[in-house]
């Protein structure tokens, strides 16, 4: 147990600080010298930077010390030691790594877009392993807590939007506020796509009166596993079977032709599925630290 633990400790601190790498390199070598506005804390930061030349890392390190301590409570303990954690690696990794790399000085919307892409690959990484780097994250699982009915959806674009339109308006930099808000898009659908693609895949229900042949014509085809739900036609009251079949993307074609070999007449619906765990997929370790 302990051999588990320790492992799941490196793999965690290994896939932060690749995390908080991807983060700075984006941050650092994309988005500052294109002087567009960034979102969270990250945002504000640059905002400092550019006005004082402080230093992003360690700026961002102290606005998010009053926050953390308001949020601890909130947060649970094993959340907010992790974040604390992470923080720290990716802003040491801004201020010291990503200097010794070359800085993009080319067009602003491919900045934009490497911006959106390599942050949204970090935060991805880092949520994944039950983490945060801390800043509006803080914020918006503490208003989150507070006011349930709002979606994370509309606290985060409205902490984000915020950032954004500061620093736009701050710099009169219009263009500075569109490019940032669409950091802001591609870094949101980059974090769900590598955070639930990988787990995503296709759901098949076919409604049969050979559930159980089909479903083991569908475990020798491609090894998945099904289950065979009892059900009846509405029309005719006629018994039949269900057979609910996930896999993933590549295996649904076989799956198809498994049936049509076995119950050509069978009634087949395939969904989209955004993300499946357990057996043969995702883990479901119960070992995963409760926020």
């Amino acid at each position: 147990m302990k051999q588990l633990t320790n492992k799941r400790a490196w793999t965690d601190f290994l896939a932060e600080t690749l995390g908080g790498a991807l983060i700075a390199l984006g941050i650092y070598n994309f988005a500052v010298e294109a002087a567009f506005p960034m979102t969270g804390f990250s945002g504000v930061s640059i905002i400092l930077y550019q006005l004082f030349d402080l230093p992003i890392g360690f700026t961002t390190v102290l606005l998010n010390i009053p926050v953390a301590i308001l949020c601890y409570k909130l947060l649970g303990k094993g959340f907010f030691f992790r974040s604390l954690r992470c923080m720290l690696v990716s802003s040491a990794l801004i201020d010291y790594a990503a200097p010794l790399l070359p800085v993009y000085q080319g067009s602003r919307m491919l900045a934009a877009v490497c911006t959106g892409v390599l942050a949204g690959l970090g935060y991805a990484l880092i949520y994944m392993r039950s983490s945060s780097t801390g800043g509006t994250d803080f914020i918006i699982m503490a208003v989150k807590s507070k006011a349930p009915h709002l979606s994370l959806g509309k606290i985060a674009f409205a902490v984000d939007s915020s950032v954004v339109l500061v620093g736009g308006l701050l710099f009169r930099d219009i263009d500075g506020m569109i490019y940032g808000m669409i950091v802001s898009y591609i870094m949101s659908v980059v974090v769900d796509k590598a955070m639930y693609g990988v787990s995503a895949g296709k759901v098949a229900l076919i409604v049969t009166d050979q559930g159980e042949k089909t479903a083991q014509a569908i475990e020798t085809c491609c090894g998945r596993g099904c289950t065979i739900l009892h059900s009846q036609g509405g029309y005719s009251g006629r018994r039949l079977q269900t057979v609910m079949c996930a896999c993933n993307n590549k295996q649904m074609h076989l799956v198809q032709k498994a049936v049509r070999r076995q119950d050509p007449g069978a009634f087949v619906v395939v969904l989209e599925s955004n993300e499946v765990l357990g057996e043969g997929f995702q883990s479901t370790s119960p070992d995963e630290e409760g926020t």
